[in-house]
């Protein structure tokens, strides 16, 4: 199977370098710099340091070039400019091959998901995600992990799953396809709050609880989308949201110990060399989740630090004032409204 990866980042890279040991594959660099770099000294410095890529992955800064036969396209560009890249080799684009996300954001104005981005852009071909507690520079360095292939066709999810798979990285399937990238995205808005109560010098107990009310708040939108509630505890939901969460490698985390801290969005965004998904998804998320009549608290504390001029010292205190509620309820009426549709009532 011919690969291609679009978006030399640090986790399509990653991806890149793995792959390209068991199959053809080509890694499409927005930059020639970053493509001959590749090419010459096996190294992408910009993104992942010193770790020596493989002898056998190609690279190039020619769409055309790099889209020429392949046979699975794997999508690992910032959310904000996949439809950009789409609409331009729409012309180019091998016909009905696989498409692959490691993308996790929505758009913003559209609140779409890098699927439908895709269905926009290449309709015909199926579109899957590899989503999960996938830390770039920890899977570089072999370190034990797991996350999820989602596909409709399982099939097609198994196929891509053993292509993919190593002995550290281990790769479960999964046919909620809505459900694992919802996960992904939302998650990155999630961790900034997680950042800031940090940022801020709260402790663990903090964050523990701010963690576990996120995963409820991720479970609520996903499900009114369609996702299936066990997504949510897996490795899609929980374990991902895990790890960008609490490690100071997840750029999403960082960004919100930085607010925390009382740094300035702008000065943070401009010193950063990678792009923090969370803070282009936010705003997405809350509208999506205005839309579905979704409660989302802690992710419109995010926008309101983001874009609202409101102090991350007052954001936490807020989300303390809520009225109380019980703890059971979203999920006893989740389960309800399940078997409801299940049975068709």
């Amino acid at each position: 199977m011919s690969l291609v990866v679009l978006g030399a980042g640090s986790w399509g890279t990653t991806i890149a370098t793995l792959v390209s040991a068991r199959t053809p594959t080509t890694l499409w660099a927005r930059s020639e710099s970053v493509a001959a770099e590749i090419r010459d000294r096996r190294t992408n410095t910009s993104y992942l340091g010193d770790f020596p890529l493989s002898d056998r992955l190609r690279a190039t800064s020619s769409l055309d070039d790099a889209l020429n036969g392949a046979e699975l396209i794997v999508i690992a560009l910032p959310s904000h400019g996949v439809r950009a890249v789409l609409s331009e080799t729409a012309r180019v684009v091998p016909e009905g091959v696989p498409v692959l996300s490691l993308s996790k954001g929505l758009e913003q104005g559209t609140m779409a998901r890098i699927s439908q981005i895709v269905d926009a852009c290449w309709p015909g071909h199926p579109v899957g995600v590899l989503t999960g507690p996938n830390l770039a520079a920890e899977v570089c360095e072999g370190q034990p992990t797991a996350s999820v292939i989602a596909f409709a066709d399982e099939d097609l999810a198994a196929e891509i799953r053993d292509l993919f798979a190593t002995e550290t990285l281990r790769l479960y399937t999964n046919p909620d396809v809505t459900g694992c990238e919802i996960a992904g995205a939302v998650k990155n808005v999630l961790a900034i709050a997680s950042g800031m109560s940090v940022g801020l010098g709260f402790g663990d107990n903090t964050r523990a609880a701010l963690i576990t009310r996120s995963l409820a708040e991720l479970t609520r939108l996903g499900v009114a989308i369609g996702g299936e509630p066990a997504t949510f505890a897996g490795l899609a939901g929980l374990g991902d949201l895990i790890a960008t969460c609490t490690s100071v490698k997840s750029r999403n985390f960082s960004v919100g110990v930085a607010l925390g801290r009382g740094e300035s969005l702008e000065d943070v965004v401009s010193r950063a060399r990678t792009v923090a998904e969370g803070v282009k998804t936010c705003r997405p998320v809350v509208d999506l989740a205005g839309h579905l009549g979704v409660e989302v608290p802690v992710a419109e504390q995010v926008v309101a630090v983001c874009y609202e001029n409101r102090p991350p010292s007052e954001a936490i205190p807020l989300l303390m004032r809520r009225a109380p509620r019980s703890e059971v309820e979203d999920l006893v009426n989740l389960g309800g409204r399940i078997r409801d549709e299940r049975r068709g009532t």
